[in-house]
This record gives C-alpha cells, structure tokens and sequence, in this order.
C-alpha cells in the first residue's frame, strides 16, 4: 500500500474515532441541557398553578392527567413533609392531531407538594419532551454527513495537496528503480527543497557510491582472476602435452602426468564456472533481448546427440507453445545446457530424457537410479550427489543464480524414479 493511501487510512479512522465521540459527548451534553431548560419550564408552571390555587382556595383533586398536563391529590402531612421536588423522565399515553390512538411518549414530570388552609396536596406536572430516538436518529444523520464531508475533503486535500508535497520523493524512487549498477553514470538527484527529502537523497548516493566502488572492484577481481589465472593454467597444460608427446616418457610416467593433465583440466572449468557464477551474481549480464527458449532448446539437443547415443539415452521434446522470455541469450544457453547436460549426464543405461515446453514453463525429466537428490542443497555450490562425480558441483548453482537474476521459479521433485527440473517464466 502507498504511503499515502496508509496516511489517508490512518487519518480516516482516526477521525471517525474521534467524530463518535464527539458525538456521544454531544448527545449527552444536548440532553442534559434539554432536561435542564424542561426542569426550569416545570418549576415555572408549578409556581403558577400553586398561585392560581391560593387565589381561587378551591381546591379540585384529579389524579388524571388532563390537557392541562398536571394532577393535584391530598396526601398526609407525614407523606407530605417528606416530599422534594423530583425531576423524572417517565412515560405517559397520549394523543396527538395526526395518532388514532393513544400512543407511549416520552415526558419529564415534577413530583413536588404542597400546603393550603392545614391541608397537604401532591402535585405532578409533566412536561412533553424530545423524543430520544429522533434526537439520537438525527444526532446520527448529522454525524454520518460530517464524516463523509471530511472524507471528501480529505481525499481532496490528499489528491492535491499531500499528492504535490510527496512527489518528488516518488520521482527519486523512480529514478533509484531505473538506476543500474555500472550502466547509470548519474546518481539519482530529487528536485525539491524540503530537507528530509535532501537528507535522504544524499544517504542514498552516498552508499550509492560506496556501492559503485565496489561493484567496480569486482568487476577488476573478476577480470583479472580471469587473465592471471586462465594463462598458467593454459602453459601447464601446453607443457604437459609436449612433454607426453616427445615419446620419452615411462608408462607409469605417462599416466601420471595425464591424471595432472586432468586435474588441471577439472580446475580449469572449475574456474571458468565460478567466474562466470560470479558475473551472474554480480549482474554483469544487463543486455537483455526477446528470445525463444525453444530454439536455444532445440541447438542443445542437437549438441547433445553424439553424447546421448553414445550413453544410449533417448530426448523427447513435447513443445507444446513458443516460449518466449526477455534474457540475456547467453545465460539462457548456459541455464539450459546445464539443465539438459546434467539430465544426460547423470543418468542411466537406456535412460531417457523428456523436454516439455508450455507458453510459461520448461519441464526437464530425466530416469534415475532411484535416489532423490536433496532438496535443501540441490542448488547450492559444490553439491555432489556421491562423491564420484566428477563435475565441478557448480552447474544447478548456476542454474540457479540466472533463474533468480530473471525472477524465474526453479524447483525440483523426485516421482516415479524421475529426477523433475520446472521453469516458470513471469508472464511478459
């Protein structure tokens, strides 16, 4: 999620938090000041109805509630000294113009008494009031219409305002994504005056830059590791060759330094691999082109057909779909030669191999021995099956590297005594 649609979030719940309670506070405020303003109405008309009755001194008891809302009814002195003024919310029936019929509403009634020529009366007065549930339906629909308005103005607010002030910062994000190691000679700069904006531009160059350094030493290790390697190891070989070719040597003498000679041999891919390994960890193939996997299938089948009868291994191909991806081509000779060589390589007598290509995957099955390989270290450096192999162990690591450099899902299964290799290109 966008860093501003997190804060629109935030923002948004938080004012609903805060909106419910302003508006209980609101309704409990609203109420009291409701109740206090009919308490002050109940003891105005109290006062009234006691003058009137000391004027006219006749006293008529009703214990019924009449359109005048009041009900007068003698009590004892004992009862009645007893008695203070009591403010209650209650219910009582009545009727208005448009009910047919008496209906339950709500009142706030007075309860008090009072004195008049030795005799003791009750008085309760009532008072019509707002009703609670048109208030709180109301104080609601209030409520709803001011947390929408402050949506539409936040996202108003955020579209033009908070949109314009983190701009630069997703045009420096952009320009960190597009920023390749080796290929970029500009560092990513952001147009803008706001500080931490500034800051974070010159973190980032700096380890940029420390990055470069460093990517740029590698590049020198690997080139010159290449070089100072590659050409003793060639004159060794040379060496060799003369000496075993002069014809001088003993038998015992000659198989010994054609063991060397294969050793040295065995050190020389070993060596090609592990650069090459490197470069690919290294992302130094960044020049990238629309290619079929199914033709650089096809030449490896065909490089591998002296091999393949001579080991009586048998290749099927089902490409079912063109498989197209966007790579480097020669990593992608490199991933499949390594994935088909092994599949040749590490099999059985009058074994087979099966190729399956789909628009969006590479399926290589191979017959076995019966042993599945470990899953957990398959793919790491110099995993060998059994200790008489006589490959570097580098191969599936590879394989490996090149599918994580193109985002491609490598994995592996064992069923049916076949050895199961599956690539999954992202769709382009």
């Amino acid at each position: 999620m966008k860093l501003l649609n997190q804060s629109l979030k935030y923002l948004s719940i938080s004012i609903l938090a805060i909106i419910t309670i302003w508006c209980i506070v609101f309704y409990v405020n609203m109420l009291n000041e409701i109740k206090s303003s009919v308490d002050e109405g109940l003891e105005n008309h109290k006062r009234l109805i006691i003058q009137n009755i000391q004027k006219d001194s006749i006293i008529e008891t009703n214990e019924d509630f009449d359109e005048n809302f009041f009900t007068i009814q003698e009590i004892k002195d004992c009862k009645a000294l007893s008695v203070k003024d009591q403010y209650l919310d209650t219910i009582l029936y009545m009727q208005d113009a448009d009910d047919e019929e008496l209906e339950p509403e709500p009142v706030r009634m007075l309860i008090t008494a009072f004195e008049l020529n030795g005799e003791y009366y009750e008085l309760k007065i009532a008072n019509s009031m707002v009703e609670e549930d048109d208030l709180i339906e109301e104080l609601l629909s209030d409520a709803i219409w001011l947390y929408v308005s402050l949506i539409i103005g936040i996202l108003f607010i955020n579209n033009l305002v908070l949109k314009k002030l983190w701009k630069p910062f997703y045009d420096f994000l952009n320009k960190l994504k597009i920023y390749r190691l080796g290929d970029t000679e500009k560092l990513p700069q952001v147009e803008t005056e706001t500080k931490e904006f500034i800051d974070l531009q010159e973190a980032v160059n700096i380890l940029l830059l420390h990055t470069t350094e460093t990517y740029e030493q590698q590049k020198e290790f690997i080139g010159n590791a290449s070089h100072e390697l590659q050409t003793p190891l060639a004159i060794t070989i040379n060496k060799l060759e003369l000496l075993i070719e002069k014809g001088r040597l003993e038998t015992d003498q000659a198989e010994g330094i054609s063991e060397v000679l294969q050793i040295i041999e065995r050190l020389v891919k070993l060596n090609k691999s592990l650069l090459l390994l490197t470069k690919i960890e290294n992302r130094q193939f960044l020049y990238n082109q629309t290619i079929s996997l199914n033709e650089v299938i096809d030449k490896t089948i065909f490089d591998l057909q002296d091999i393949s009868q001579f080991k009586k291994i048998t290749i099927s191909l089902n490409d079912k779909e063109d498989l197209i991806s966007i790579m480097n081509p020669s990593l992608a000779n490199v991933m499949i030669s390594n994935l088909l060589r092994n599949a040749v390589f590490h099999n059985i007598p009058n074994g087979h191999v099966t190729v399956e290509i789909t628009k969006s995957s590479i399926k290589i099955s191979n017959t076995s021995d019966g042993i599945e390989l470990d899953k957990d270290h398959i793919f790491a450096r110099f995993y060998k099956p059994n200790s008489n192999s006589k490959g570097t162990g580098l191969g599936l690591a590879m394989v490996k590297a090149i599918a994580d450099l193109y985002a491609f899902d490598l994995t592996y299964h064992f069923e049916n005594n076949l050895h199961t290799f599956l690539i999954k290109t992202p769709e382009l």
